[in-house]
């Protein structure tokens, strides 16, 4: 009976809010890189406001006690403000802005006062770092390295190219271009500037990017002296082909940079340097060219140089280390599971004890005394906020309430977990989220999302697809199915030279399970996936017509052209098992080839930006569809690559959903006349 009772009042709180509509989606902020003063008292952190119908975001720094107390905004310009970083004495915070010139570092003192511009380099500046004495920032940027740090030149050449249009791209070797950008001949280098002088130095001069790109990391560190900077480099001659990245050591007074991991052939990366100096943590996989290798936690010893694996028997992925303060723990974050828990190694015995598991942890902090971590986390119907926990795991607080305003009138769905088993012989983990008002007397028609990658986990963390969906009528369901990471290198690797094998059969037996549940319409079931998922999308077309309709997004069709148009070739040569002269998977799991079979009403999106997945390949699919007949929408986003603007064209992307699968699910109410939004070009208001 209390069960009954707490249900009753848990579905009435949840109809007397609103339905979760696309225009909630962007009252939401981002919350994220929390970083604790080094007197551990205060946290800096960014807060990230989305503007609607201006399609613009803007980032500002906060602060606040350890314990939530005496919130302050920081900064408040029209230009991003981010990357706060104390300053060694705590007297004030570094951060980047674009207000003038470009990307510059600004310092903001904490007694008060307005921030002051501390760099003026035309190439501007990223990711700066201070060294310990607060006298030198080190940073990265974009350069012709024929130039290396003459500023004058390389504004000369940048003032040049954005003149344009340019007359031609021109290119001698592979690697030419990448996710969005053409490289033109620049490359990234790291920078060491003097404050007081206010000259900058190029610590890593050459034809190669030092940092190497990366998503979410810097790509360098500062030595606890100040007096050494390790980055991450790959200075192979066929870098498009090889995962081969490698720890360099340079002094940051200048000079010779030195390997330190020559010895792999695969991926080193994200150093850090213990609080000691002793050592530099980093991340390692064994397997050269395979770039969904298991990540490891590795130590390089600096007076010996010895390199030890710490985390060999941990078998999922490591995404984030940082160094505890007595330089004898290692905290880290890994993918496990749909979720991304906090984790500790002890060095000496190589001991891995679990933290805490709070859904989805994004970034994290460690306090100068070890005694707290503060963390941004998420789950399924949790938009993201800060935390503290003890390093025991213990007395988990929340710190900010940043979007207690949507939590509130808005109805955030939560999600149902399924574990399905599979022909395979393996169990899928599915979840499942219901629409606003959901009652389990009614069917609703549902949505199956297939997650990109492939290696990569769909994770019980807030996202924009499992409430817009279900805010219109629609059940949402997301699995795990075999090339997920969170489940063991085992069944990451499964997916491999098997794109439409094992990963297939899991699918389908998640679509038999789902269709069985008495709420599911399977009459009106659809399916989406974006990347792999859009190759997948594609696959199903030649395949089944068990789905009433699908939509592909930035989805692989023609795999031959596709690995002559993409820019990391190490990724399909890994994947189909060499070059398409030398393999057969090229043809024999090319979505191209089943075109006959095409009958599924397809919604095509991509953007003319992908140099990752180009374009050209949602053209080819299009065509084919049309000439079969099929019902079929292209849409492409001029001015994207391979994710879409979050707040330009999201938007646009969320409504360009809600209409066709209204159309051929049915669902909620009919979304916005797509016609007159293109006609437009401009978003109404909700």
């Amino acid at each position: 009976m209390y069960f009954i009772m707490m249900l009753a009042l848990v579905q009435l709180a949840e109809a007397q809010k609103k339905p979760f509509a696309i225009a909630d989606l962007y009252k939401i902020k981002g919350v994220s890189d929390p970083r604790i003063s080094h007197d551990g008292r205060r946290v800096a952190f960014t807060v990230t406001e989305s503007f609607l119908t201006e399609g613009k975001t803007n980032a500002d720094v906060y602060v606040m006690n350890v314990d939530g107390s005496a919130l302050r905004r920081m900064t408040d310009n029209k230009a991003a403000d981010n990357g706060a970083r104390w300053s060694p004495d705590g007297s004030s915070l570094l951060f980047t802005s674009s207000r003038t010139d470009g990307a510059q570092a600004w310092l903001l003192p904490m007694d008060g006062g307005e921030p002051r511009k501390l760099t003026d380099i035309s190439t501007g500046v990223a990711d700066p770092l201070w060294t310990v004495d607060g006298k030198y920032l080190v940073f990265s940027s974009d350069v012709y390295p024929e130039y290396g740090a003459d500023d004058a030149l390389n504004k000369k050449a940048n003032d040049a190219k954005e003149k344009g249009p340019l007359k031609a791209h021109m290119a001698d070797r592979l690697m030419y271009r990448h996710w969005t950008e053409w490289k033109d001949g620049t490359r990234s280098h790291t920078f060491m500037f003097d404050i007081a002088a206010k000259k900058h130095a190029d610590l890593t001069p050459g034809d190669f990017d030092a940092p190497a790109f990366s998503l979410g990391e810097s790509g360098y560190a500062v030595s606890p002296d100040g007096k050494e900077v390790c980055y991450v480099s790959n200075h192979d001659v066929n870098e498009a082909e090889t995962t081969n990245k490698d720890l360099f050591i340079v002094p940051v007074a200048g000079g010779t940079a030195k390997n330190i991991t020559s010895g792999n052939a695969a991926y080193d990366g994200t150093p850090i340097y213990s609080p000691d100096g002793r050592y530099i943590a980093y991340r390692v996989q064994a397997t050269p060219g395979y770039e969904s290798d298991c990540f490891r936690i590795a130590l390089y010893e600096r007076a010996t140089g010895t390199r030890t694996v710490l985390t060999e028997a941990f078998d999922n992925w490591i995404t984030d280390i940082k160094w505890a303060p007595d330089s004898k723990t290692i905290y880290f974050l890994a993918e496990v599971k749909a979720h991304v828990p906090l984790y500790s190694v002890d060095i000496a015995s190589k001991e891995i004890k679990q933290i805490i598991d709070a859904k989805f942890i994004d970034a994290f902090d460690v306090s100068p005394d070890g005694k707290f971590i503060v963390f941004a986390r998420r789950s399924i119907n949790e938009p993201v906020e800060l935390y503290r926990v003890s390093t025991k795991g213990k007395d988990m607080q929340r710190l900010t309430f940043i979007n207690k305003g949507v939590e509130d009138s808005v109805d955030i769905r939560p999600a149902k977990e399924m574990w399905i088993q599979s022909p395979t012989g393996k169990s899928i983990h599915t979840f499942l989220v219901t629409p606003h008002n959901f009652d389990p007397s009614k069917k609703y028609p549902l949505i199956l999302n297939v997650h990109g990658g492939p290696q990569s986990q769909w994770a019980d963390g807030f996202r924009g697809d499992w409430q817009v969906y279900g805010g219109s009528g629609y059940i949402v369901a997301f699995c795990n199915p075999a090339g997920s990471t969170g489940y063991g290198q085992e069944f990451t690797a499964a997916i491999s030279k098997d794109w439409a094998g094992k990963v297939y059969t899991d699918v389908m037996a998640v679509a038999d399970s789902l269709e069985t549940i008495p709420y599911v319409d399977k009459d009106r079931m659809g399916a989406m996936g974006w990347s792999y998922g859009g190759y997948f999308m594609m696959w199903l077309e030649g395949h089944t017509t068990r789905f009433k309709a699908i939509a592909s997004m930035m989805g692989v069709y023609n795999l031959k052209a596709m690995h002559g148009t993409t820019e990391e070739l190490w990724f399909p040569q890994w994947e189909l098992n060499g070059k398409p002269w030398e393999s057969d998977m090229y043809e024999k799991l090319s979505p191209n080839r089943h075109v006959k079979n095409f009958k599924t009403p397809c919604l095509v999106i991509t953007g003319e930006r992908d140099y990752r997945v180009s374009y050209n390949q949602s053209l080819e699919f299009f065509t084919d569809l049309q000439l079969m007949k099929v019902p079929s929408r292209l849409i492409v986003f001029p001015n994207d690559g391979h994710w879409p603007s979050g707040v330009k064209s999201m938007p646009f992307y969320y409504n360009a959903h809600l209409d066709w699968f209204h159309r051929y699910l049915g669902g909620g109410p009919a979304p916005y006349d797509m016609t007159k939004m293109v006609r437009n070009q401009a978003f109404e208001k909700e």
